[in-house]
């Protein structure tokens, strides 16, 4: 009888362990690779794994946005100049309203500052006038950048366009939800790639492609660099600010145009402007003339980060190579590296990829 049971037991167990053996690769399910061909296949949700979905889809309720703080937009420095554009091709200027012509400026990209009003008329320097009819508004951005308090537990990233999440990776944007405006901030919580592109998972059902984001990506400090530095990824267009070896604060920035490209490579700031001038391509078609341009920091040559009040274009390149920052977050960077005792901090530029 003794025997007999001990048989029994054995083959239990036996019958058992197979069980669990054939239940352990039913419960495995599709792949990544499976749910991309079939996102809402048996075993997938929106393109992952039903099992991997939805041990994300907690940390996507839990972490619906970056725990970051978003630095407060200054008014003060908004507000310290008035600009305009010329517009209307080469402009004249005046010794006083209706005065003498004493000058040109050429047809281009240009920009004066208001110091006084006349009736239809506009002073842009001591002694320097013109017709208002000739001038437009310039209103700077008021996009800033973010404190980073604490290590983020996802990547961090902000949307470059107005979009519409897609529920799957590679699929067109679902309409029927609400858009994701421009410079939102996201989490990415997954990636897939489909074709040469890679798309990400910002939400519940919600994966964009990345050429609809800027991902703040840290590096390591480089073996010179200390104290307080700064990251500029010419991929992501996206500036970081190291405190030694703790990123302190992130935000979008605009390097140069393909035919103006922003070198790579280690720098320092050699000097520092609180607004200059800054003109190029003189006799040119590109020829662009700048006043007032605020909180320059000069690291490579002629090239610098600045503040910009022409353009709100920040993710996307639209420099002649100098890293344009908004007015409020060129303030900060050129501040907060004061303040820690470092008038010639470290400017490292790279890329963290490439252009398609």
């Amino acid at each position: 009888m003794h025997r007999r049971s001990l048989i029994t037991v054995v083959l239990a167990l036996l019958l058992l362990s197979t069980s669990m053996s054939v239940g352990s690769v039913r419960a495995a399910g599709p792949d990544r690779a499976a749910c991309l061909q079939s996102p809402f296949g048996p075993g997938c949700t929106a393109g992952l794994p039903s099992v991997e979905y939805q041990m994300l889809l907690d940390e996507m309720l839990l972490h619906p946005s970056p725990n970051v703080r978003q630095v407060p937009v200054d008014e003060d420095e908004l507000l310290r100049f008035a600009f305009r554009k010329i517009v209307g091709g080469a402009a004249t200027i005046y010794d006083a309203p209706d005065g003498n012509p004493v000058g040109t400026i050429d047809e281009g990209f240009n920009y004066v500052t208001v110091t006084d009003t006349q009736g239809d008329w506009i002073q842009i320097n001591d002694g320097q006038w013109m017709p208002a009819s000739q001038l437009a508004i310039a209103r700077p951005s008021e996009f800033t950048g973010v404190y980073i308090d604490d290590p983020l537990p996802y990547t961090m990233a902000w949307m470059l366009l107005p979009t519409y999440a897609s529920v799957s990776p590679g699929a067109e944007g679902d309409q029927s939800r609400p858009i994701l405006e421009r410079y939102t901030r996201v989490n990415i919580f997954a990636t897939a790639t489909v074709g040469d592109w890679e798309w990400y998972l910002v939400g519940p059902d919600q994966w964009v492609k990345q050429t609809q984001l800027a991902r703040v990506l840290y590096i390591e400090r480089p073996a010179q660099v200390k104290g307080r530095w700064f990251a500029v990824d010419l991929f992501e267009q996206v500036l970081v600010a190291y405190e030694d070896d703790t990123p302190v604060y992130a935000t979008l920035i605009s390097s140069g145009l393909p035919d103006w490209e922003t070198n790579e490579g280690t720098f320092t700031v050699w000097a520092r402007q609180v607004n200059g001038h800054m003109s190029g391509a003189e006799g040119q078609t590109d020829f662009y003339s700048l006043e007032n341009v605020p909180w320059v920091m000069y690291y490579d040559n002629a090239i610098s980060l600045h503040g910009t009040y022409w353009h709100d274009g920040f993710g996307y390149r639209h420099s002649h190579g100098c890293v344009n920052m908004s007015i409020t977050d060129a303030h900060w960077v050129y501040q907060w590296s004061m303040d820690g005792g470092y008038s010639t901090p470290y400017v490292y530029v790279y890329s963290s990829g490439e252009y398609k």
